[in-house]
């Protein structure tokens, strides 16, 4: 029994700063140095920027949808600078700010909004996988690749990104429930943004939090304030040294919000009031960290200013990207499909062959 009650996360969200950005007093969580910090203010300003630029290409019809994830970008932003180089990220759709800080070009992440291609980037140039829009299936292809590296004695570490809503489906359980048996060096991060699309977490899950869902695997669990980017920092960093080790699985739950709707597609006023969303404004990660730097007088009107304009030349690069009209291939649709074509894709490419010659004619 004692050995299992190290696997309760703690009873409220870790935190380092609060809302304000004062530093939390008698927490055991270590405060990254400041040039860490700062690290992270950059990739939550350039983030925000990538958001809110993405938004701008879907209202203007160059991206066929968007995911936001304004208000979540230190969830984004921990989860890519908590690994090393040679670890592995495995994304949802929604995670394209932690795509980005892990050094994937922003014009070939958006290749997959936009509808161009199945997915804009090499996963082996960064560590990155595929951008995965079904719930939670990329959870079993995280457990795979860390199980491989475990047997090839090598010391990688992957990190799995879901939300709350991909906890209810069984890829989670068969996840989590295999990495625990054999070890696998994962680091679970559910970003607890409290909705599925529409449904909020109450008609979710009964469980005291999400993190408590690993004491059933036998996997240690931990919570954190999502909003505050200095302890999703430490405690992302503290769950990869302990992957790394040979400690096992760990469950992250990053207490955030999903400040906009699910989709440019969803009308979230259908399902929540303003009076719900308006709390959440105060508790803004980027302006946290930037009140915590400026007091420390680490971040100067001038690197200010330099990380502003660094974000502005990602929105630039973004949009002169996207921008650019491709000639469609129609028999793209059949290629990395599968290593030998089927006879069905076969016939397929042949049809679309034919009736696109027909139309030349």
């Amino acid at each position: 029994m004692a050995e299992h009650q190290g696997l309760l996360p703690s009873e409220q969200p870790l935190q380092l700063l609060d809302e304000s950005g004062v530093p939390v007093v008698g927490t055991d969580l270590r405060m990254p140095d400041s040039q860490r910090l700062l690290e992270a203010y950059t990739s939550l300003v350039i983030g925000r920027r990538v958001n809110d630029q993405a938004s701008a290409l879907v209202r203007q019809g160059r991206l066929a949808v968007y995911p936001s994830s304004h208000g979540q970008e230190a969830c984004q932003t921990g989860a890519a600078l908590a690994l090393a180089d040679g670890d592995w990220l495995f994304p949802t759709y929604r995670d394209t700010a932690a795509v980005i800080a892990r050094g994937v070009d922003p014009v070939e992440v958006l290749t997959l909004l936009k509808g161009d291609w199945h997915a804009g980037y090499d996963p082996y140039a960064h560590n990155v996988a595929s951008q995965a829009t079904p719930l939670a299936t990329q959870l079993l292809h995280a457990v795979g690749v860390a199980h491989a590296a475990r047997l090839r004695g090598e010391d990688t570490v992957v990190m799995a990104l879901c939300g709350d809503g991909a906890t209810s489906e069984g890829d989670f359980h068969e996840a989590l429930n295999f990495a625990a048996v054999f070890k696998a060096p994962v680091v679970f991060f559910v970003q607890n943004n409290e909705y599925a699309i529409s449904v909020p977490l109450a008609k979710q899950s009964a469980a005291p939090s999400l993190a408590h869902k690993g004491v059933g695997y036998g996997v240690n669990g931990e919570r954190v304030d999502g909003n505050d980017a200095a302890a999703v920092l430490a405690v992302l960093e503290r769950a990869v040294e302990a992957a790394r080790s040979g400690e096992g699985p760990q469950l992250v739950e990053g207490h955030t919000y999903r400040m906009q709707a699910h989709t440019n597609a969803d009308d979230a006023s259908r399902y929540r009031s303003e009076e719900e969303v308006d709390p959440w404004v105060a508790r803004d990660p980027l302006l946290r960290m930037e009140t915590y730097l400026k007091k420390k007088r680490v971040l100067t009107k001038a690197r200010q200013a330099e990380i502003a304009e660094q974000a502005e030349k990602v929105a630039a690069h973004m949009r002169e990207g996207v921008n650019k009209d491709i000639e469609p291939n129609g028999a793209e649709l059949f290629a990395h499909v599968f290593a030998e074509p089927t006879p069905q894709l076969t016939e397929q490419a042949a049809f679309l062959a034919d009736e696109l010659s027909r139309e030349g004619n």
